[in-house]
């Protein structure tokens, strides 16, 4: 059988000012979406609500907007499964090999405390699948607990969007937390690249996280070798 992946996307469409937008960093997604599809897995997509996940308009100009991205936004049938996202409580942990948390700035509002992403993860994690998140993906893993309590991030070597690139994004007034040191009050061992923006991935066994957007390709072929 095809392995199977599932990624997360979020439903938020604005930051906690309604006139400015984010969502999907649609990249994020595409790029590891290439990766797995070359090896043939089968993959499916799920938001804390279902339905719709909007897209982070600054993502989708030039020169943010690669081939990749661009051949989604032509493809009416890969636009629908963003139209159309499965919901938590339908889907079945077992089935799935790994799981991909996407980013953009929208995820720090609804991944972090939603029970059914966290149930999901740690169901994969503890029948030894793959957990993996790229940018602010890793937002959905601040408050997942194991069976026996602990946190899964909690003495692991991760990475995600780091505090620099923030301020160098010119946003870091609007963030609703620093997700860099909230990942370093949970335990986790945080690691970034010397340089912002470049890609960056580090992987701690069965968990794998990438450092932005730029490291979407990266995290997902990693994610892949562990397949």
């Amino acid at each position: 059988m095809a392995k199977r992946v599932l990624h997360i996307v979020s439903n938020v469409a604005h930051y906690d000012d309604p006139s400015h937008p984010t969502g999907l960093w649609l990249s994020e997604l595409t790029h590891a979406w290439d990766v797995f599809e070359a090896h043939g897995y089968e993959q499916h997509i799920v938001s804390p609500k279902g339905g719709v996940s909007p897209l982070e308009p600054r993502a989708l100009k030039w020169p943010l907007l690669d081939a990749s991205a661009k051949a989604w936004l032509d493809d009416p049938a890969r636009m629908a499964l963003l139209s159309s996202t499965a919901r938590p409580d339908e889907i079945a942990p077992a089935d799935y090999d790994a799981i991909y948390f996407t980013g953009g700035h929208a995820v720090m509002w609804d991944f972090p405390d939603d029970e059914g992403l966290q149930r999901i993860t740690r169901a994969i994690w503890e029948q030894g699948g793959i957990v993996s998140s790229v940018c602010h993906g890793y937002c959905g893993l601040l408050n997942t607990r194991l069976s026996d309590g602990r946190l899964l991030v909690a003495g692991r070597r991760i990475t995600g969007f780091s505090w620099t690139e923030e301020v160098l994004a010119g946003v870091a007034r609007k963030m609703p937390y620093n997700a860099q040191e909230q990942m370093k009050r949970r335990g986790a061992l945080y690691a970034k690249a010397l340089l912002p923006f470049v890609s960056h991935v580090v992987a701690d066994g069965r968990l794998v996280t990438g450092q932005n957007p730029f490291s979407a390709r990266a995290t997902a072929e990693r994610v892949a070798a562990l397949l």
